[in-house]
């Protein structure tokens, strides 16, 4: 997927997101903050019923997935709005960073995690950018289970395929593809909700 359009150089966002994300199994979207309980604003995200306010693609491997006809939150199976809050965890914003970073790593074989990267440091730094957009005051949430107890739990170093959480993404086989594990990251402004999320699939 590029976001470049008419050789123009890429936006430091679009760049940060395409250079972290693009490759695993990612989902990345942006949408308005339009109700005082953001829940409903993420479920709006996940069913993309929403556009990124400031006209970012973001990433998205199945926005034209004919599967979303009968199920248009896919991957996703969230759970109604007024569920969703209950079921996610605080972040602190280093928290939210190391999450979004590792990300980049695979679930199943990785072979050289954001931990071990030579490049470490500017994984971390493409994570900052991401989340910046949403500002110095931007709230956190995850999936993760290990933010239950701790709003800084360090994913680096647990690795991707170290995180257990609550799962959101959908337990049906659909298309030849069991999707197994998530992690997600929401990211909570007073004019925006960004939503990060990574999966596991065979």
């Amino acid at each position: 997927m590029t976001l470049l359009q008419d050789g123009a150089a890429p936006d430091p966002w679009d760049a940060a997101a395409l250079r972290l994300l693009d490759d695993p199994y990612v989902f990345v979207a942006t949408g308005p903050r339009r109700h005082e309980d953001w829940a409903h604003d993420v479920h709006a995200v996940m069913h993309r019923a929403v556009d990124d306010p400031r006209g970012r693609r973001g990433l998205d491997p199945d926005r034209t997935d004919d599967v979303r006809h009968a199920r248009p939150a896919y991957p996703f199976a969230p759970p109604a709005a007024a569920e969703l809050r209950a079921l996610l965890h605080p972040l602190e914003t280093e928290g939210a960073v190391g999450a979004v970073a590792v990300m980049a790593e695979e679930w199943q074989g990785e072979l050289l995690p954001v931990r071990s990267r030579p490049d470490r440091d500017a994984v971390l730094a493409d994570a900052r950018t991401l989340l910046r957009r949403y500002g110095p005051a931007a709230r956190y949430w995850t999936n993760a289970l290990a933010a239950a107890h701790d709003p800084a739990p360090d994913f680096v170093a647990a690795g991707l395929a170290g995180t257990r959480s609550h799962p959101f993404a959908t337990t049906e086989y659909l298309k030849g593809l069991d999707i197994f594990e998530d992690l997600g990251v929401i990211a909570v402004s007073d004019d925006e909700v960004g939503v990060f999320w990574s999966f596991g699939a065979y």
